[in-house]
C-alpha cells in the first residue's frame, strides 16, 4: 500500500465516524480543516464549504477545480452495523458515506497535497462543498458565487469506478394536485379527485418530448407516489402525486413545465428548477485529455454539483454509484488506490493549451 493509499484510507475511516449531514457538516469541516494546518496548508472556509488553493497561484493561467462534497444522506434502517463506527476491514472502507463521497474526498485531498506546492500548466483548487445531498443554498450554490470568475474547468468527484461522466441528467421533481368535490361514495356523489388525478397521470405518460439529446437520449418521466381519500365511504377531493423527470440539454426545467402544465387539470408544481442537466463541451480539453488517456466515458444517470457550476466539467471518482445511499455502504482500499492513481496521472499528462 502506497502512503497515499494508507493516509487517504485513515482519512476516510475518521471522516466516516464524523456524521456529516447535509447542513449539519460543520464538525467534518473543523476537523479538515485542521487537517491540512496541521500540513502547513492554508484553508478558506466559507459557511461549511473548504476551499484550498495552490501558494503560487498564477492569475494569467486557467484553474481546475477538484470538487467534492462533505455532506452524506441519513443512513436507513438496513445497516447491519454501526454506520459511524462500521468493523475494520484490510480491504475496505465501510461505513456511510464511504463510497459516495467519502472516497473521492480522500482521493481528491491526496491528489491536491501531492500538487500542493508543484507548478503545473494551469492553478489547482480543491473545493470540498456541503449540502450536495439536498441541493441545499449554502453548499455548491454559495461557494460557485464566490468562485465562479476563479475557476475555468473542474473534475467533479462522485463514485464512477474512474470512468468520466461527461454528461449527467438533471432532476425536475413536481407535486401534482388534483381538486375535485367531495361527497358520499355509496349515491356517487361530487367529483372524484383521484379519477381526474389518474387521467392526468396517463396524460403526463403520452408526452413526447420530440428533442432527442447526442448523449442523454430522451427525456425520462416516471410518476412515482400518489395519495388520496380520507376513509372508504369518502369520495377524495384532492388528490397529490409526485413526478420524477431526469431532462436532458435539450430542456430546461421551465421549458419542461411549460409543455405539461397545458396537458393537465391538476396544478403542477415544481420543486426546484435550478437542477439542470450538463455536458461537457465537445471538443474542451477536459474530453480530450480523458480520450487520450484511455478513459472510459459515459453518460450519467444521477445528479450531482456539476448542475451547480457554470464551467466545463466531468465527473470522475473511486466508487460504484450502485453502492450509493445503500445499507453497509462501503469501498475498496483498491479502489482509493485507483482515485489516487488516476487524478494524479490526469494531472501528470496535460498538455498545455
Amino acid at each position: 500500500m502506497t502512503n497515499y493509499t494508507r493516509n487517504a484510507t485513515e482519512l476516510l475511516r475518521k471522516l466516516v465516524s464524523i456524521p456529516s449531514f447535509s447542513g449539519e457538516e460543520h464538525p467534518r469541516s473543523d476537523f479538515l480543516s485542521a487537517y491540512f494546518a496541521e500540513r502547513g496548508v492554508h484553508v478558506e472556509r466559507i459557511g461549511n464549504n473548504l476551499v484550498v488553493r495552490q501558494p503560487g497561484r498564477d492569475s494569467s493561467r486557467p484553474t481546475l477545480m477538484l470538487n467534492s462534497h462533505l455532506d452524506t444522506v441519513r443512513p436507513n434502517t438496513g445497516y447491519t452495523f454501526d454506520p459511524f463506527h462500521p468493523p475494520v476491514s484490510e480491504t475496505r472502507v465501510n461505513g456511510l458515506g464511504s463510497n459516495d463521497a467519502g472516497a473521492s474526498v480522500v482521493a481528491m485531498i491526496q491528489t491536491f497535497l501531492h500538487f500542493h506546492e508543484k507548478e503545473l500548466p494551469f492553478n489547482l483548487l480543491l473545493a470540498l462543498s456541503a449540502e450536495e445531498e439536498n441541493s441545499g443554498p449554502d453548499g455548491m450554490r454559495l461557494l460557485w458565487e464566490k468562485l465562479s470568475n476563479e475557476v475555468n474547468m473542474a473534475i467533479i468527484g462522485e463514485p464512477t469506478g474512474m470512468k468520466a461522466a461527461i454528461a449527467e441528467r438533471g432532476l425536475l421533481v413536481i407535486d401534482g394536485e388534483a381538486t375535485g368535490v367531495s361527497g358520499h361514495a355509496a349515491r356517487d356523489e361530487g367529483v372524484n379527485a383521484l379519477y381526474i388525478a389518474l387521467e392526468d397521470i396517463a396524460a403526463l405518460r403520452s408526452v413526447k418530448f420530440d428533442k432527442v439529446s447526442p448523449t442523454m437520449g430522451e427525456v425520462k418521466l416516471t410518476v412515482t407516489q400518489i395519495n388520496a381519500g380520507t376513509q372508504h365511504n369518502v369520495v377524495p377531493d384532492t388528490c397529490r402525486f409526485v413526478v420524477d423527470i431526469r431532462p436532458t440539454e435539450q430542456y430546461s426545467n421551465p421549458e419542461i413545465m411549460k409543455i405539461l402544465q397545458p396537458k393537465v387539470k391538476s396544478v403542477l408544481t415544481a420543486r426546484s428548477l435550478t437542477n439542470r442537466s450538463s455536458a461537457t463541451p465537445g471538443g474542451h480539453p477536459l474530453l480530450l485529455h480523458a480520450k487520450r488517456l484511455d478513459i472510459a466515458t459515459y453518460t450519467s444517470p444521477t445528479t450531482s454539483d456539476w448542475m451547480r457550476v457554470t464551467c466545463p466539467a466531468i465527473k470522475m471518482g473511486p466508487g460504484e454509484s450502485e453502492r450509493s445511499h445503500r445499507p453497509d455502504e462501503f469501498v475498496l482500499i483498491d479502489e482509493l488506490k485507483q482515485g489516487i492513481e488516476g487524478y494524479i496521472r490526469f494531472i501528470e499528462h496535460w498538455e498545455r493549451f
